[in-house]
């Protein structure tokens, strides 16, 4: 895919210290650390290196990549990797994609404790699936899952939600059998949102009673017990979204369908259009109006302000599994739900410590296609002691 035209990276640049100075009573050590990562992102601040096409002998200088994972620019071979390392995991059955999305009206709270909240999504949409399909009225099997949370939607406003990719059926209590699920239905999703609702403020009472709730500005009248009491009861007369597509296609398919969603930002640079007058132009896609394309000004500093909403906490884990796939069980389970659907041999992933591995080139040569590797590493001081003096062009 080309280079596109315009980077959050210029953005970050072209507003310079405005932004962080309208944002201050927010924006913290570890936004200004996730910042300064995406506008040194591929730029000699970070070093690079010498890289050689295994088939032409062509050769070209790199920058290094930050790997922030917030970074639009950090996130494709990492995706692929992790892809490629779930390709063994996958079962030869069709798939569902099932999505949990939190009441707008706890989006505030969610914000102020993220760590907590975006936990308790996890945890309350996993118990849902895993609950609602062992239950013998509906499917009765022991199921596993991945998850992923996104926070944002099309606009780029906060918009908490778990994609839950599943394959369509489980092992039986017994472990002796596979059950699949009927035909173009997988759960009823009205049980699942009733479920999933109920779960939900379960443990949001859990987590006021323990204390480890915060509730600054408009929302500190509810750290008192009586006025989180009647917020809570609210909650039951919400919309506690669950969307579940039919199932779909194979392994195969899963895996592609998977990749649309790990590894992603709020934002792709390839959505942005242009820079205009202090406003940026990015693409956005209306779910209302059949996907149709459309494009969307926002002010550059609320531009900046809705993308760094969605920063995730320190250490925090966005991508999980769960049931037969959670990493505790894996190794016993995988390997029967395999020979359970007749397939003797769990399928290999790519050996990465091979140099001939599918992913392990930086790169793909310009002139030839052919993989480029890797031959020197050079510092940043390095780096600038190789650039050419000031004024001097490449002939």
């Amino acid at each position: 895919m080309s280079r596109p035209f315009l980077e959050v990276a210029d953005l970050i640049r072209a507003a310079r210290t405005t932004f962080y100075e309208r944002s201050r009573k927010w924006f913290t050590w570890w936004h200004l650390k996730i910042l300064t990562a995406i506008v040194c992102c591929r730029s000699s601040t970070l070093g690079g290196h010498l890289d050689e096409c295994s088939h032409c002998g062509h050769q070209a200088i790199s920058f290094n990549s930050c790997r922030n994972r917030h970074c639009p620019k950090c996130q494709a071979n990492a995706r692929d990797r992790w892809l490629e390392a779930r390709r063994r995991e996958l079962l030869p059955v069709r798939y569902v994609h099932v999505v949990f999305t939190l009441p707008g009206q706890l989006a505030p709270l969610a914000l102020q404790n993220k760590s907590e909240i975006y936990g308790l999504l996890f945890r309350a949409s996993a118990e849902t699936l895993l609950t609602v399909a062992r239950d013998q009225k509906h499917l009765g099997a022991e199921i596993g899952f991945f998850s992923v949370l996104h926070t944002w939607n099309q606009k780029l406003l906060h918009h908490p939600h778990v994609h839950c990719v599943v394959p369509a059926g489980g092992l039986s209590p017994d472990h002796t059998r596979w059950i699949a699920a009927r035909p173009g239905f997988f759960l009823p999703v009205r049980v699942l949102s009733r479920v999933f609702g109920g779960k939900f403020v379960a443990g949001l009472r859990e987590l006021h009673a323990a204390g480890k709730l915060n509730f600054h500005g408009n929302l500190a009248t509810l750290a008192a017990p009586a006025a989180f009491t009647a917020m809570v009861r609210g909650l039951f007369g919400s919309d506690w979204v669950v969307y579940a597509k039919p199932p779909f296609g194979g392994a195969e398919q899963a895996l592609r369908y998977l990749g649309c969603y790990t590894h992603r930002v709020a934002i792709s640079n390839h959505r942005l259009v242009a820079l205009e007058n202090g406003e940026v132009v990015f693409r956005w896609r209306d779910s209302a109006h059949k996907n149709k394309q459309r494009l969307m000004r926002l002010e550059l500093n609320e531009f900046l302000r809705r993308f760094f909403l969605h920063v995730l906490p320190k250490g925090f884990v966005r991508i999980r599994h769960f049931g037969f796939f959670a990493h505790r069980r894996r190794s016993a389970l995988l390997p029967l739900c395999f020979a359970l659907l007749g397939q003797t041999e769990v399928p290999q992933a790519t050996d990465f410590a091979n140099p001939a591995a599918k992913f392990s080139a930086v790169w793909l040569c310009p002139l030839c296609g052919g993989p480029m590797t890797i031959l020197e590493r050079f510092t940043a001081r390095e780096m600038r002691l190789r650039a050419p003096p000031c004024g001097q062009r490449k002939v």
